[in-house]
């Protein structure tokens, strides 16, 4: 009976604990619904060992027209995408904002358009921040992954609000990165790569995460047919079982000199 009471005490406080330590929180933000698969494998990796994720898209999707969907630019296409996203967060078992920018930020709308687009997203995804709390963020780095302009803007938007003050809640930022070595020529390492001595984080995951990844892909049916997913997920794994990442690092004392 004593032996039953004692560990009845260590269970009930361990549960206690458990439930005074607050879960850790990540927070992802990428600018097209299915931006999210370059980390996709990590964000089902610590969904799994009860990590808090919010994944947060950017724009709707609106121009999302290639060869695989007779769709036009615009607002049915901008709601089939945000579907799929809604899809895809499910499969992924995590929390989705999908805010409402327009895809290239209306930059073809010059200044007046583009400017104001922009600067509200900014002031967004600080709201964001500050309502999630996250311990993690991540997000694109200067090369976008593929150069896209959206995909830069954003990278650089989530850096400016980092950035902008110092936050009460100690927090992380990464940048996605693709080792300059997996790539095939010199013009990609030089447009999409990273040498990996700047990618000093390296998260392996498992093949089970890899797959349930790719599931997520599956239902952005409108960009990505079945036939093509199984081509990305056969190219992506010739890197193995890791992401690798770049970590924002704070500098850690005032110079006076450039040299």
């Amino acid at each position: 009976m004593q032996k039953l009471t004692v560990l009845l005490f260590f269970l009930f406080t361990a549960l206690f604990l458990s439930a005074q330590t607050p879960s850790k929180k990540i927070l992802a933000i990428f600018a097209h619904p299915d931006d999210e698969q370059s980390v996709a494998p990590l964000l089902v990796k610590y969904a799994e060992e009860g990590v808090e994720i919010t994944l947060v898209i950017a724009t709707d999707g609106r121009l999302g027209v290639n060869q695989y969907n007779d769709y036009e630019a615009g607002d049915i296409l901008a709601a089939k995408r945000r579907e799929e996203m809604s899809c895809a967060a499910e499969t992924l078992g995590v929390n989705l904002i999908h805010l409402n920018y327009h895809d290239q930020l209306k930059a073809a709308e010059g200044f007046d358009g583009h400017i104001p687009h922009v600067q509200q997203l900014i002031l967004d995804l600080k709201k964001i921040v500050i309502d999630i709390e996250p311990d993690v963020i991540i997000t694109w780095g200067p090369d976008g992954a593929t150069t896209h302009m959206d995909h830069r803007l954003v990278g650089a938007s989530v850096t400016q609000v980092f950035v902008s003050q110092t936050w009460s809640k100690p927090m992380d930022l990464y940048y996605f990165g693709i080792p300059s070595d997996f790539l095939p020529d010199e013009n990609s390492k030089t447009l999409r790569g990273q040498d990996r001595i700047y990618l000093t984080t390296q998260v392996p995951f498992t093949e089970a995460h890899f797959n349930q990844a790719y599931r997520a892909l599956l239902c952005h049916e409108s960009q990505y047919p079945a036939a093509v997913v199984a081509n990305i997920k056969k190219e992506r794994a010739k890197m193995g079982l890791t992401l690798f990442l770049r970590k924002f690092q704070v500098p850690e004392k005032i110079e006076s000199s450039l040299f």
